[in-house]
């Protein structure tokens, strides 16, 4: 099937699927509003098989050491699904689910699947990565742009993590765990009764971003937009908590998006 956006449909909401740019969702529009910062580099992005940044581009297999491209340079970020095009497996009017096949410069043979399933009300979002060959370490995450502003109040992002992951001065988590400061934000927060953040744009819409995983980073440096990012482990992970991808066990997450008027 082509690789050309899908749009899902499910009550007043309507959502863009993208295999050919990344796997991204491309847009989320309820009643008409679009939720999410528009462009190719924007949207909702696929994080996998890694998140956020891998120290100097480098991790360990076992004895064997993986350069990844520099992408975010000193660091490789946000794996490498996103610059690749997926193919469709199967759509529906409210449904669609796309697949990727691991390729250079990832050193291992995985497919990852993503299903994107749309209700009235609601934006799930499943992934997986699995191999029929060597095992390796890999994570899962998602990356959204939220618009700080749809034409009314700026977004109110609130949540109550268990801890925020200390950041050094190369934006890596340097193994303490602090208590939860106040943004401005590029941070991971743990939340281990599984990530549960509400964005309210006051008057207009109330977000919720919540997944079983336990980790989150909160992105809000940038003027136009919010990210909110759950994932299987924290930045630099596939070195301090890697999680394995083995032939009898893929990797699954998922996260939902939730939403009402106000």
């Amino acid at each position: 099937m082509s690789n050309e956006d899908i749009t899902l449909t499910a009550g007043d909401a309507e959502v863009v699927v993208q295999p050919g740019n990344g796997g991204r969702i491309g847009g989320l529009r309820i009643g008409g509003v679009e939720l999410l910062r528009q462009g190719e580099r924007f949207g909702c992005f696929p994080m996998v098989p890694w998140c956020g940044r891998i120290r100097d581009g480098v991790f360990r297999d076992g004895g064997t050491v993986h350069q990844m491209p520099l992408n975010s340079p000193p660091h490789a970020i946000h794996g490498t699904a996103r610059d690749g095009a997926w193919r469709v497996a199967r759509k529906a009017a409210d449904e669609a689910v796309i697949t990727y096949d691991l390729v250079e410069p990832w050193p291992f043979t995985g497919r990852v699947t993503q299903a994107v399933a749309l209700a009235p009300d609601a934006l799930t979002l499943t992934m997986s990565v699995e191999t029929y060959a060597s095992s390796f370490p890999a994570q899962i995450g998602w990356h959204p742009w939220f618009h700080r502003n749809l034409g009314g109040q700026d977004v109110r992002v609130a949540f109550e993590p268990a801890w925020q992951e200390e950041r050094g001065d190369d934006h890596l988590p340097t193994g303490n765990r602090v208590e939860p400061r106040p943004g401005p934000w590029d941070d991971c927060f743990g939340m281990p009764g599984g990530v549960d953040v509400t964005l309210t744009w006051p008057e207009q819409l109330e977000l919720k971003v919540t997944s079983p995983e336990e980790w989150v980073v909160v992105y809000d440096e940038q003027e136009a937009a919010v990210c909110v990012e759950p994932q299987t482990g924290p930045p630099n992970g596939l070195n301090t908590l890697p999680r394995l991808v083995t032939p009898l066990e893929p990797l699954e997450a998922t996260t939902t998006w939730s939403w009402r008027r106000l």
